[in-house]
């Protein structure tokens, strides 16, 4: 099992191999740390042994939930936000054929909502709906978080509008707390399909749930393979045996410490676009706090080669790059020659497309690190459901280890809840009377 491989040795220019070592102590710690379950947080590691504690019963049941949904609707509505869609939404992209959702023989359409306050969005969703039997999985442990209860009640009064109460009830399927909130008593009331969210597993570290796996295998997408990469790497990490994670925690605490306070994630795939915003939340949210923390940075290469490539290779030097390389692409496209080779492309004859690319990232890569750019290279083997559910695991474990090392409880998120405060008492949300009087005078 080794799809994956992480090489620092473009990173050693910025720290050194003797300094990495010199941590050893400390990321070991950290690892008894996650594994024993003693540090900050550990309320919330029902992730940490989630891929073995999941039976295939579960993985059957939810497979038949996702048969039922396909049979039954063109569209279904992925209702949430932060790890309750990114997840899903970067195994999808990962997986599937972006020109699908222009095919309209390709059944059911999944798209996304709850994931913004955007009017214009809920708006032109609800016309791409009129006319079309569709369904929702709605997910939020409470269901009040403003995004997504704002999103399902439209698309709830909708679908019973157009089906019926008891047909409606039948295509909504709702992934809440086992038993309490306000979404567990709608399903409850309405008798829903219900899955749970556990009390210890946040949202970011969920996609390997029924949070992610729904989506997942709604689009046709084999979810025992997804969680037997994810068991199989968490077997390795767990036991010793894969030391990677430590590895690429180490290394980026290492660079960070050396000044480096920017980590971008590169990918020269299309199709990870969506996997690097997954890991933005991980990462940001797990160790954005206490005035610490790597902010988590993304880029789509090369098409951002000519956008931000100038500032990466030539800007403040604060940044280091990891890259994701796939090692091999699912499909064949040679270039072809031309007689009058007005392009200058005659001497690409006859490569593939994806060779080409692969020179890029590698010339790329040299760049970079001469400018001065430290860079981690990880390489997976291919864009498969078990490599995708192994690099999954891969990123949560290191995740877990980098933000202890830092000195962070990596679990909690207690930033997030500002902003709500702030946007409650603007609303003059019941119960929010004093604090809507405090922020009326502010800023009149």
């Amino acid at each position: 099992m080794d799809n994956i491989r992480v090489n620092i040795s473009d990173a050693l220019g910025a720290v050194s191999q003797n300094a990495i070592e010199a941590m050893a102590p400390e990321v070991r710690n950290s690892v008894n740390t996650l594994v024993e379950g003693t540090g900050a947080g550990n309320d919330f590691l029902g992730w940490v042994r989630l891929p073995e504690n999941t039976p295939d019963t579960l993985l059957d049941d939810i497979k038949a939930t996702a048969e039922r949904l396909r049979s039954e609707c063109e569209v279904v509505v992925v209702v949430g936000i932060g790890g309750s869609y990114l997840g899903a939404k970067a195994v999808l992209e990962a997986l599937g054929n972006p020109f699908s959702v222009y095919d309209n023989a390709s059944k059911p359409q999944i798209v996304f909502a709850g994931h913004n306050i955007g009017e214009d969005y809920l708006h032109d969703l609800m016309a791409y709906l009129e006319g079309k039997r569709f369904g929702i999985v709605v997910i939020s442990k409470s269901g009040t978080t403003t995004e997504p209860a704002i999103a399902f009640r439209l698309l709830k009064s909708r679908l019973e509008a157009t089906a019926g109460r008891e047909a409606a009830a039948r295509r909504i399927v709702a992934i809440t707390d086992a038993k309490r909130g306000a979404l567990r008593t709608l399903a409850n009331e309405e008798g829903y399909t219900t899955y749970v969210i556990d009390d210890n597993v946040g949202g970011r570290f969920s996609v390997l749930s029924p949070v992610g796996l729904l989506p997942i295998a709604i689009a046709g997408h084999d979810i025992k393979a997804l969680m037997e990469g994810a068991r199989e790497r968490q077997k390795a990490i767990l036991s010793g045996a894969d030391k990677s994670a430590e590895v690429y925690a180490v290394t980026r605490n290492a660079l960070y410490r050396s000044g480096k306070k920017i980590e971008i994630l590169v990918n020269y795939n299309p199709r990870l676009h969506y996997f690097a915003e997954w890991w933005k939340q991980l990462y940001g949210e797990s160790e954005g706090k206490d005035h610490k923390g790597i902010f988590p940075a993304s880029v789509d290469f090369s098409t951002d080669l000519h956008s931000m490539g100038q500032w990466i290779q030539d800007g403040e030097r604060t940044i280091f790059e990891t890259v994701i390389s796939v090692a091999n692409v699912d499909h064949e496209v040679r270039i072809p020659s031309d007689d009058a080779n007005l392009d200058g492309l005659n001497f690409l004859a006859g490569k593939r497309v994806d060779e080409v690319n692969k020179m890029a990232e590698l010339g790329t890569r040299l760049a970079h690190v001469d400018g001065g750019v430290p860079n981690i290279l990880i390489t997976i083997d291919a864009l498969t459901e078990r490599t995708l559910g192994s690099l999954i695991y891969f990123f949560e474990a290191a995740c877990g280890i980098s933000g202890y090392m830092l000195g962070v409880n990596p679990f909690n998120q207690p930033g997030v809840e500002a902003y709500k405060r702030n946007m409650f008492a603007l609303l003059a949300k019941p119960g929010y009377e004093e604090e809507t009087k405090a922020i009326r005078e502010r800023i009149s």
